[in-house]
């Protein structure tokens, strides 16, 4: 099957620069310029949109406006007015998600967040932050999380057990999670697109149905761009929440 053909092709990671390092490979790869460019495209959108704020903002300006007002809200919702001092955080990784989600909907473009070395990577980082603000709000007693109030003491070493392995698979299930819903539709997306062309081969009124579908899969697609973006920083939140609060 050609590599055009592939769906798994749309995966694949090419090397554009190869550096070596002491034996360690740190290549510039189609991953690591898609972060770049997405880097650069959400600092230049807030840039644009805070450089001449005026009373009557522009429509950029309303934009990243909105996009302050919708993480600020899910701060104050999750984690209390405490939770809007880490608002660079949250806001950080929902528009570098958000971006790398939307980017690979882009024809022949590289979906950074259909890799879970990249997913975990994220989820990893936000999870050692937010247990290092846990630790430095609360000491030892952030451990307490592990032992919640009202429970039995028989039944304390049983709970506390749940509650270690629950609270350490946070970062795998975010990780896991993100990659999967954006290979999955990524890939289904690219197998439907190739019923157009094979069907189109055959006649263009065959070709039509699966360009519908396609394009009602496209559209679902790009909601779950955002929802994903979501539901990874109101996570992030309610993990934030248990170390500032100790709820």
């Amino acid at each position: 099957m050609a590599e055009t053909h592939n769906p798994l092709a749309q995966f694949e990671i090419k090397k554009l620069l190869d550096i070596d390092v002491a034996g360690y490979d740190i290549s510039y790869t189609n991953s690591s310029m898609m972060l770049t460019f997405i880097v650069i495209a959400i600092v230049g959108l807030l840039f644009a949109g805070t450089r001449n704020i005026s009373l009557i903002p522009s429509k950029i300006q309303a934009f990243v406006e909105l996009i302050y007002e919708f993480i600020a809200n899910m701060l104050s919702q999750n984690v209390g007015k405490e939770g809007l001092k880490y608002f660079p955080l949250i806001c950080s990784i929902f528009l570098l998600i958000l971006g790398c989600n939307l980017a690979g909907m882009i024809p022949y473009a590289f979906t950074v967040t259909s890799h879970i070395a990249v997913t975990f990577a994220f989820a990893f980082f936000m999870f050692i932050v937010v247990n290092i603000i846990g630790f430095a709000r609360h000491g030892l007693h952030y451990l307490a999380l592990f032992a919640p109030s009202g429970i039995p003491k028989a039944m304390l070493p049983i709970v506390s057990v749940i509650e270690i392995v629950s609270f350490l698979i946070r970062p795998f299930s975010l990780a896991i999670r993100l990659a999967a819903a954006m290979s999955a539709g990524h890939l289904v997306t690219k197998i439907f697109a190739l019923f157009v062309i094979s069907l189109g081969s055959i006649s263009i009124f065959f070709g039509i149905f699966p360009v519908l579908f396609i394009s009602a899969l496209t559209a679902l697609e790009i909601l779950v761009c955002f929802i994903q973006a979501f539901i990874f920083s109101i996570l992030i939140c309610i993990y934030l929440n248990d170390a500032v609060n100790m709820h």
